[in-house]
């Protein structure tokens, strides 16, 4: 890896001279500062695999992980489409190296499923030829349970550190790391409640621009406060009762029952059939991923063409920024001037319309659930003054976002 390679470095090759070929386990170094200084990845594969690191935000957690020197514990970092990596490091004392053990998918990817989950990291061609090279490539990628990857995991952080570390001592950091960030007793449960319900609307709408939503409702509540003796139990607790909001949210949203149970039931038997808190935690993701799609396919129009829809998702994925009509005839393939044509026709809509009231919808949403003030949403849904936003908003609702607010948002939401 490097011209004179220290301790740690030498016992990590040998570690990778031991591992199964047929595991395909790669390990990456990156320096403190984010820097990528080499891997054991093979070249044909090297480009595209980094490049999936760093677009999923790899690379602020590697710089965010070697900043935290609390943490004395390897860190398991997902994403949207189900890919998992692991942060550990070298050096107690400094976090010069930080080494990244990845990527894997806990479960065989479906192109379908990764396809849907790429969409909002699809900005401009260079990042739609990243999504199609990464598409053809999910046959190559490793795939292990969550069990045997963490347990490599432990072997190369032990390896590196001189620890002892054991699986039940990591799932008990994870556990009273977590559970230290919010204190059941300090919880603002208003805000918990509104979090919650603005999660939960993401839902109803079959928002797959739901992100936001989701993370800032995990940050103020991690489930249930009762505290058992069993932490693996109180995670599945907690995923049976998330499941059956969501569930119950879904069918909210117009999802049939005859499919909305089902598919609630099957999650949570495979909760009770986990015996892993990280394979509980993708679970979870991908529970509250499929019931999202599931409504938000139920409200695409069956009259739209695909490349019609794909710019509609495109167009509700990229509400916090500029839309340019050149970057959705990029996406569907077609000139401007076609698209345009292409669009009102199919949708009895300009372009122009549909993308303001897009974010209009996003604006009431806002308006309702949090304490942004105007100018701030009109800056965070991309409106060139806060003026205009206001007239847009009026013209669509017939209310300015100040009376909407007073007529909609519950009082702890009233500027």
């Amino acid at each position: 890896m490097a011209t004179s390679m220290t301790k740690g470095e030498q016992n990590l090759l040998l570690f990778q001279s031991l591992l199964p070929q047929s595991e395909k386990l790669y390990v990456w170094c990156y320096d403190r500062k984010g820097d990528y200084v080499a891997s054991s990845c093979p070249q044909q594969e090297h480009d595209l695999l980094e490049q999936t690191f760093h677009t999923f935000g790899g690379t602020d957690k590697v710089i965010s992980y070697a900043r935290d020197t609390e943490n004395t514990y390897p860190e398991i970092i997902g994403s949207p489409i189900g890919i998992q990596w692991a942060l550990t490091y070298e050096s107690e004392r400094n976090r010069d190296l930080v080494f990244v053990v990845g990527p894997v998918f806990y479960a065989p990817p479906e192109e379908a499923q990764i396809r849907n989950g790429l969409i909002a990291y699809i900005r401009d061609p260079v990042s739609s030829a990243w999504s199609d090279d990464l598409c053809r490539h999910l046959s190559n990628f490793p795939v292990m349970s969550y069990a045997v990857f963490i347990r490599y995991v432990l072997i190369i952080h032990n390896t590196l550190t001189g620890q002892k570390l054991d699986l039940q001592a990591l799932q008990e950091s994870y556990r009273t790391h977590s559970s230290s960030e919010v204190p059941a007793a300090g919880r603002d449960r208003s805000k918990v409640y509104i979090s919650e319900k603005a999660m939960l609307d993401t839902v109803r709408r079959g928002d797959i621009d739901y992100m936001d939503a989701l993370q800032n409702s995990t940050a103020l509540s991690s489930g249930v406060p009762v505290r058992g003796r069993d932490p693996l139990r109180q995670m599945k607790t907690n995923i049976v009762v998330f499941t059956t909001l969501v569930s119950r949210a879904a069918m909210d949203g117009g999802l049939s029952p005859d499919i909305a149970y089902p598919l609630g039931d099957s999650y949570i038997q495979s909760a009770e059939d986990c015996r892993d808190s990280g394979e509980l935690m993708a679970l979870s993701y991908a529970m509250y991923h499929d019931f999202v799609y599931q409504v938000h396919y139920l409200h695409s129009n069956p009259n739209y063409s695909h490349a019609i829809q794909k710019c509609c998702d495109y167009i509700n994925l990229s509400l916090d920024r500029k839309i340019y009509t050149a970057d959705l005839a990029a996406l569907a393939g077609y000139t401007e001037y076609y698209l345009t044509e292409k669009f009102r026709k199919e949708t009895g809509q300009s372009l122009s319309a549909y993308i303001r009231s897009a974010k209009v919808e996003r604006a009431k949403t806002l308006l309702k659930t949090t304490r942004l003030s105007v100018r701030e949403i009109a800056d965070k849904l991309a409106f060139n003054t806060p003026n205009y936003f206001i007239r847009t908003f009026r013209d669509i609702t017939g209310y300015s976002p100040a009376q909407y607010r007073k007529r909609e948002a519950p009082e702890d939401m009233q500027v």
